[in-house]
């Protein structure tokens, strides 16, 4: 692994420059004209060798991961929604999120590990929308089978996370397998996490064949569930995560703490602690706490005495336009009144050391 920000990171901002729709954009010429996959593959930095091959073998499959990047990002933005580190991407630096990942602490473990789980999550729906040349639908789902139920035949489109996952772990840690420090093994491990948690919501939908809907003859199919269980899953893992040190001999890690389980293969992994995130410091990639929206009547980590880390916060009154005074009317509407509502929104403040704002 050359450097900590190796993996996926160094490439999705120019892939996502790629898929950008401006009339501008030499990116989106080349596209149009035939010419974008090969040129855009043989200009990202931090390629492999392996990588750069699947990426010319494959654009259609890089196009659909650039595709799912705001899907995954979203996600990750949502479960740390009511914490100091809310996943913010930076519009300004050479990587997604940042010199956060600079670090190998508990938020690098879940960002890895959402991304590689996104990647295998959006290769997949592309294949069963017909997206892709390399696969379709999962071809080992045919014939008849049984499940508590009874007997069903196999039928539909069943999501291919096979391919998803295979494609996933072949791109997304090329560049991890090449390296054998620590960092990599890390990255590794919750990159397969990542792509096991997927898998694991796999479900199986049936539609009744029959007589006056009789269920004498069942189709059935497997498919992803939303995201969104992927996400909640990552996030319980996140916040179980186990620190764990490098075996002496490089092959592996134990636990830090031998009062803790050793980790499965289904747990995240990290190295180092988290700093604080309460002020902006730029080796940690912490924008800091300073003008965030806090809770005042929360208990959590959304509370304004936790967001704002003993700073304090600024009271302002701000009003905003509701739906009030709804009634039903028969049959069937609900109509509502426009109303104004005054409200008080609490933001934390800055803090008093005068170099808190240096530009990042």
């Amino acid at each position: 692994m050359n450097g900590p920000l190796a993996g996926i990171w160094l490439w999705l901002p120019l892939l996502l420059t790629w898929l950008r729709p401006e009339v501008s954009s030499s990116w989106w010429y080349m596209r149009a004209t035939g010419g974008a996959s090969r040129v855009m593959c043989d200009n990202v930095p931090g390629l492999v060798s392996r990588q750069r091959q699947l990426c010319h073998r494959h654009p259609d499959v890089m196009r659909a991961i650039g595709l799912g990047v705001a899907e995954w990002t979203t996600e990750c933005q949502h479960q740390f929604r009511q914490h100091r580190w809310n996943c913010n991407t930076l519009d300004r630096d050479h990587s997604l999120f940042g010199r956060v990942l600079l670090r190998s602490s508990r938020e690098s473990a879940f960002v890895y590990a959402i991304s590689s789980a996104g990647v295998v999550f959006a290769i997949t729906r592309a294949c069963s929308q017909g997206e892709l040349k390399s696969c379709s639908c999962d071809p080992k789902k045919k014939g008849s089978a049984r499940d508590s139920k009874g007997t069903f035949d196999w039928g539909g489109c069943s999501d291919n996370v096979d391919y998803g996952v295979k494609f996933a772990r072949a791109f997304v840690d090329a560049k991890e397998r090449k390296g054998k420090d620590a960092r990599a093994l890390m990255n590794l491990h919750n990159n397969r996490a990542g792509r096991k948690a997927v898998k694991r919501f796999l479900k199986q939908e049936c539609k009744c064949h029959g007589v006056s809907g009789s269920c004498t003859l069942r189709t059935c199919w497997l498919a992803m569930a939303d995201f969104r269980r992927t996400g909640d899953y990552l996030w319980k893992k996140y916040n179980g995560a186990i620190q764990v040190v490098m075996h002496q001999d490089g092959t592996g890690f134990t636990v830090a703490n031998k009062r803790f389980k050793k980790p499965t293969k289904n747990d995240l992994v990290y190295f180092e602690n988290s700093p604080d995130y309460c002020i902006r410091d730029r080796d940690a990639g912490s924008p800091g706490t300073a003008g965030r929206v806090c809770n005042l009547t929360s208990r959590g980590m959304d509370s304004c005495e936790v967001m704002c880390c003993g700073r304090g916060y600024d009271t302002s009154r701000v009003t905003r336009m509701t739906k009030c005074e709804c009634k039903f009317h028969w049959c069937c509407a609900v109509r509502c009144q426009d109303c104004l509502e005054a409200l008080d929104v609490h933001t934390c403040k800055a803090p008093k050391s005068a170099d808190w704002a240096a530009p990042t």
